[in-house]
């Protein structure tokens, strides 16, 4: 029996004025927004912050078409009170975030300190349909040692605060300030993975199951595994990249599981190891294997991403446009490689912000609709 799943995709957006100096209109923006909308947006931990949620959908046509319309509605409401809506994971000019007031961030003002009140990073959150928690947990732990591979493709945060931070996602690096983020060990059951999540709530060091920010988990809102280990991508092509792959990971997960074939044994510890390099120089530098775990390149590890993933891409269609959307990537150097040739042209922050406003809001579609990689 052939499975489709249903994928979407949340993307955390920066607001920036004219400057390029992030400003904190989310909350007037969202008051704006039209009802009725399918598409939805919402705020984030910081008033700087908007993020947009597709629909659930079957094809990456109809999903790109859902991010660049979410894209485009946070940027008109933003632009409304003189700021524009970028896709960068963090500010490459210094800021001053501003906590959303509301009774749970208010929380966490309170009592995380600048881990809340300082860290402001823009994430992109891939959610593919599962079928049962058995599913979602056995995809857990079969996709886990190919995420870093996923970071490195969408590394995109060479910049804070006015400093090439010498990382392809320095994200990774603010985010890792939480408590509870990173990657898991296998679980081997839904009731390990149960029991992980309750021990975790039980040290009364996070508030809640909303707080395990994990790289993958199984949502506690609708049935879907969601993969969160990724930046959010300057380029909405390469978003749509990202999620192919993604739900390739989890029915290539999905069929490894019903076959038998049991999860690799990495740690975590290794793991992160993993995820801490792909930061540091993304697409171009050395990135432990995905299968073997001993040092080798990022390119390598896609390749093996690639293969691994070959026999689910072709089944949606999308085999061609993931091949063609990595080799785009590894051209440019992704986000990060273009954030640094913007900024290479004149040595200017403020030329990063606006090559990356103009990346964000690319028209990348053919007269025909499709995607053009």
């Amino acid at each position: 029996m052939v499975v489709v799943r249903t994928f979407g995709v949340e993307e955390e957006l920066l607001l920036v004025d004219e400057r390029g100096i992030a400003t904190p209109v989310a909350p007037y923006a969202l008051a704006d927004a039209p009802a009725g909308t399918e598409l939805r947006l919402g705020a984030e931990i910081q008033q700087e912050m908007i993020e947009t949620q597709t629909l659930p959908r079957l094809t990456t046509h109809d999903l790109y078409a859902d991010i660049v319309e979410g894209r485009t509605l946070a940027d008109t409401l933003a632009r409304r009170h003189g700021a524009r809506a970028v896709a960068v994971a963090m500010s490459p000019l210094p800021l001053r975030p501003h906590p959303t007031p509301g009774t749970r961030y208010d929380k966490m003002m309170a009592k995380y300190g600048l881990t809340a009140k300082g860290t402001l990073v823009c994430g992109c959150h891939v959610h593919v349909v599962i079928h049962s928690r058995e599913e979602g947990v056995a995809v857990l732990d079969r996709i886990r040692t190919w995420l870093p591979a996923l970071l490195a493709l969408t590394a995109n945060s060479p910049f804070v605060g006015g400093v090439d931070t010498g990382h392809a996602s320095y994200r990774f690096v603010a985010w890792h300030q939480w408590q509870s983020a990173g990657p898991t060990d296998v679980f081997g059951s839904v009731e390990a993975y149960d029991r992980f999540e309750r021990l975790l709530v039980e040290t009364g060091v996070i508030l809640d199951k909303a707080m395990l920010y994990l790289d993958a988990r199984v949502s506690h809102k609708q049935p879907t595994v969601e993969v969160r280990v990724a930046d959010v991508c300057l380029d909405a092509r390469d978003t749509v990249v990202l999620a192919a792959l993604v739900r390739a990971l989890v029915d290539t997960a999905v069929g490894e599981w019903r076959s038998g074939v049991a999860p690799l044994a990495t740690p975590s510890a290794a793991l992160r190891l993993a995820e801490w390099q792909a930061a540091l120089t993304g697409v171009g530098g050395t990135l432990p294997h995905p299968v073997t775990g001993r040092e080798g390149t990022a390119i390598a590890a896609l390749d093996a991403l690639l293969a691994h993933t070959a026999r689910a891409l072709e089944s949606y269609g999308d085999l061609e446009l993931v091949r063609r959307g990595v080799d785009r990537i590894l051209r440019s150097g992704g986000g990060a490689g273009r954030q640094r040739a913007a900024h290479d042209r004149r040595g200017r922050m403020r030329d990063v912000v606006a090559e990356a406003v103009a990346v964000t809001h690319d028209e990348s579609v053919e007269g025909d609709g499709r995607i053009v990689a």
